[in-house]
């Protein structure tokens, strides 16, 4: 029985749903709210989900369209976290329940609240995802032709839509005179405060009352937005999208999603999208879930420190590999466990390593997962050069922290090649996989790594700690100093190999061991996993510090 990845179970739906209306291109949207931090769970659904899904279309031969909806036009909230953004709180209040995209920017040097908290999101997409348009409710209200033929059959059929949407407003029903817009008022600039008094189709405009600031006034249809369960169908419509995912907010059985579908059907005559849910991501702090990522919250990291210390393509594998609906935590400082779990679905894709008994159940989820994640098409047929995280994490700790970028990289492939990791000369893709790996571990070092793995090579040793050494640990290092002496191959398996072969009579021997071997290279008692570091900083290197430290 053949094994079908939930990517393809999607693709084949939409597939057939763009290919039974005979629509010359399939449209997927993904929707958020510049409200605060772009987080990288944002990615998860309305990106690369949609990416991939784009992508098996295309190789079914359709046109594809992937669409990135920003709902500009909400109100502002003025949380605290979002209060705080601004050098004086109080001045941001004055913005509450202003359009988003009317919002000044907190720092002054954007033109707008959503121009400032998008870029560390919008300048990264392409990382994560190929051709996505991007479109702001704000610009559907003010240009889209669709739109405004949206909004004029919602009040044209506004005795319908009252009847629906009534429906799920339980104890708070919408009276039968309701207008269904929210114009901004020209005078405290808030939107969603002002009561529709009048409507004018033929001028495309509304009449109201402000209940903030008591204001009256008029307002083209194109100041303003929609209530939130018709203005998604209107995204729908304007854009004829064909499958959209959503979160697991609007998944609840009589929820927004289910209300909007019914709206679609019944009183718009409109197919609604496919879609599938996913469940948001959570957020770790210093090994403690602090909870689920969230954009007014200020909780989360963004693309752009994604990028900074891992490959785009490690988020993407980890999205891909697991079904949407299973959540999923991030931490900055474990960055190197989830570029592990990537190499290692590279070696198994590639054969390099043998699946564990474990993997065999679910190689062929792992292979197809790997495949998905890279937008570098077509892969390479053979595996290029793999520099493990933590091996560009030692190299990068082991060298002079002056060096350049390319006398970096020379240094690098010399010390690979004296350790054995490196036994063939580099492709252009192998050499460009090397130098990101590298530069992607100085800054994880540098900003996120945990105490643990921030090491500073002693250039000599001090009179200090040689003083300092026990007889014991003296003992212990000449004894690790001959069987270190006896390799051959200088890497780090033989390395470890060498460390297990000196005696160690109990517990406290072993710690003593090891907090002399870390003193005398690193000048604290502990580190990282040592032999990496030994690995990298070369055969002559340590072994003289071993002699100088027996003197």
């Amino acid at each position: 029985m053949s094994y079908t990845h939930w990517v393809d179970r999607i693709a084949n739906q939409v597939l057939e749903r763009c290919r039974s209306e005979g629509k010359d291109e399939c449209v997927l949207n993904g929707g958020l709210s510049v409200s605060g931090l772009q987080h990288i769970g944002r990615l998860r659904g309305e990106i690369i989900l949609n990416s991939i899904i784009a992508e098996k279309l295309r190789d079914a031969g359709l046109r594809v369209k992937q669409v990135l909806t920003l709902y500009t036009m909400d109100p502002w909230k003025g949380k605290d976290k979002q209060l705080e953004q601004f050098l004086n709180p109080e001045v941001g209040r004055k913005y509450v329940e202003w359009p988003l995209e009317r919002v000044p920017d907190p720092k002054g040097c954007h033109k707008s609240w959503v121009d400032h908290y998008w870029r560390d999101f919008g300048d990264y997409l392409d990382y994560f995802a190929k051709n996505v348009e991007v479109i702001t409710t704000g610009e559907m209200y003010r240009e889209h032709p669709r739109m405004r033929e949206f909004i004029v059959m919602t009040m044209r059929n506004r005795e319908k839509l009252i009847e629906v949407i009534n429906k799920y407003r339980g104890r708070n029903p919408y009276p039968k005179d309701w207008i269904p817009f929210e114009p901004i008022c020209e005078n405290c600039g808030r939107i969603g405060t002002a009561e529709v008094t009048k409507l004018d189709l033929d001028k495309y405009e509304v009449e109201y009352r402000c209940t903030y600031c008591g204001h009256v006034g008029r307002a083209k249809l194109t100041d303003g937005k929609l209530p939130w369960r018709v203005e998604w169908v209107g995204v729908w419509y304007t854009l004829q999208v064909d499958f959209e995912p959503y979160g697991k907010d609007h998944a609840m059985p009589g929820g927004s999603r289910d209300s909007a579908v019914e709206i679609a059907k019944t009183v718009y005559g409109v197919n609604p999208p496919l879609g599938t849910w996913y469940e948001w991501v959570g957020y770790v702090v210093n090994g403690k879930d602090v909870g689920d990522m969230g954009s007014s919250d200020f909780i989360g990291f963004t693309p752009r420190e994604w990028v900074e210390v891992a490959e785009p393509e490690v988020l993407r594998y980890i999205y891909i590999f697991h079904e949407p609906t299973k959540r999923l935590t991030f931490s900055l400082d474990s960055i190197y466990q989830y570029v592990d779990i990537y190499d290692r679905a590279e070696r198994l894709y590639y054969g390099v390593d043998k699946p564990s008994p474990k993997e065999k159940d679910y190689l062929d989820l792992i292979i197809k997962s790997y495949e998905y994640a890279q937008l570098r098409r077509p892969l390479p047929k053979e595996m290029p050069f793999q520099l493990p995280y933590l091996h560009a994490v030692a190299l990068i700790q082991t060298l002079p922290q002056s060096l350049g970028e390319e006398e970096l990289m020379e240094r690098v492939i010399k010390r690979l090649k004296e350790t054995k990791i490196l036994t063939k000369e580099l492709d252009d893709l192998s050499r460009e996989r090397i130098k990101s790996r590298l530069i992607r571990a100085r800054n994880w070092v540098n900003k996120y790594a945990p105490e643990t793995y921030r090491i500073r090579v002693l250039n000599e040793l001090p009179d200090s700690i040689r003083a300092s050494l026990t007889d014991i640990q003296r003992s212990k290092l000449g004894l690790l100093l001959q069987e270190l002496e006896k390799i051959d191959v200088w890497n780090e398996d033989n390395i470890k190999e060498a460390m297990k072969r000196v005696p160690r009579e109990n517990k406290d021997v072993e710690k003593t061991f090891f907090e002399a071997t870390y003193l005398i290279f690193f000048g604290k008692p502990s580190g990282p996993r040592i032999a990496p570091y030994l690995a990298m900083l070369g055969k002559d290197f340590v072994l003289n510090r071993l002699r100088d430290a027996l003197r």
